[in-house]
């Protein structure tokens, strides 16, 4: 059947409209994200148990009153526990959207598949055997225990998403009464673990952030490099290798980078859940499947999710607070139940 001629401009208008009107919306996507971002740091600044002026936040960053409580507050306290939820959410946003491309799974994060046990593992080994406390001191066990388990996982999944899930869940059932057993046997591992297990961004200096920003850099190098191989993988591998892609090379650079930001992040902040799981989902929405915008809108928004994930436990309880991962777990687990109940929860 032949096409007329005047169809054929008519068909590549539609497209071209179709084109732009995408365009379009990844874009108010983007500045939506950042906005929300900008929005969720001011809050993290001004909100707590202590509430203070945007305009003396402003001032406190800006020019700073020694002795003043509000800059004090400010400056000492909540400053650095926004950097810090900055970096983990970027980290822990980044690194789910690379495993669900990488696995075609889209119930995968760093906790389901394993990755924040063996990190958490590897810490309170080394509270308990060589007596390290501090997080730039344990970040090397939570990266050597995060490569173990991804190794583990990445090698008997053999790139399965089912069998990739499954051995997640397995390698969690083995390694959680290890972690027991060794907080049973030592009581500075114990109270160390108690606080940290739930994911927390309080008690961490900006000491922390400046030892352990160049690995999230380099994580977040990787998976901008791999975004667009991770569209043709989500094709199949046979498709991917049909187009010239190095399917193994592949997966073994976003296991580089995914044992770097998950392992970073759950040194900054503990094993925090579910933001890797959700945030990939919410980008998918607001941008579509291609994976170079949704990395992009996942940097933003894992830090959006966290932050107000911390926000929210400081405000909820009178005088007190809920840690982040607490609350973090609240907000994601319905996202987690819905993925679940969806007709196509893993990819082929």
């Amino acid at each position: 059947m032949l096409t007329s001629p005047a169809a054929a401009p008519a068909g590549r208008r539609e497209g071209a409209e179709a084109v732009a009107h995408r365009a379009r919306r990844r874009t108010l996507a983007l500045l939506t994200a950042l906005a929300a971002l900008l929005l969720v740091v001011l809050a993290s600044l001004a909100l707590g148990v202590r509430d203070i002026n945007p305009a003396e936040v402003w001032r406190a960053l800006t020019a700073p009153v020694a002795g003043f409580m509000d800059h004090d507050v400010v400056l000492e306290q909540r400053l650095p526990r926004t950097i810090v939820g900055l970096a983990a959410g970027v980290a822990l946003g980044t690194a789910g959207t690379l495993i669900q491309g990488v696995t075609r799974n889209p119930i995968a994060d760093p906790g389901l598949l394993g990755l924040n046990s063996g990190a958490s593992l590897a810490v309170v080994c080394a509270v308990w055997l060589l007596g390290i406390t501090s997080p730039i001191g344990y970040v090397w066990f939570a990266f050597l225990g995060a490569a173990a388990a991804a190794a583990i996982v990445f090698s008997v999944g053999r790139g399965q998403p089912v069998r990739l899930a499954l051995v997640g869940a397995a390698v969690t059932a083995l390694i959680t009464p290890l972690i027991t057993l060794v907080l049973l046997r030592d009581q500075q591992a114990f109270n160390l673990y108690r606080f940290w297990s739930v994911g927390s961004l309080t008690g961490r200096g900006l000491d922390t952030v400046t030892a352990l920003w160049p690995f999230i850099v380099v994580g977040l190098v990787l998976a901008a490099l791999l975004a667009h191989r991770l569209n043709m993988l989500a094709l199949g591998d046979d498709v991917a290798t049909a187009l010239g892609q190095r399917v193994g090379t592949t997966r073994a650079l976003a296991a580089v980078a995914i044992v770097l930001l998950a392992g970073t992040a759950t040194s900054l902040a503990g094993p925090i859940a579910l933001v890797g799981l959700v945030v990939p989902h919410a980008a998918r929405r607001l941008v579509g499947t291609d994976y170079r915008w949704v990395m992009a809108i996942g940097a933003l928004l894992g830090p959006v999710m966290l932050l107000t994930a911390d926000v929210l436990g400081r405000l909820v309880l009178p005088r007190s607070e809920l840690e982040a991962g607490v609350v973090a777990a609240l907000l994601g687990a319905p996202v987690l139940v819905a993925v679940a109940r969806s007709r196509n929860v893993v990819g082929a």
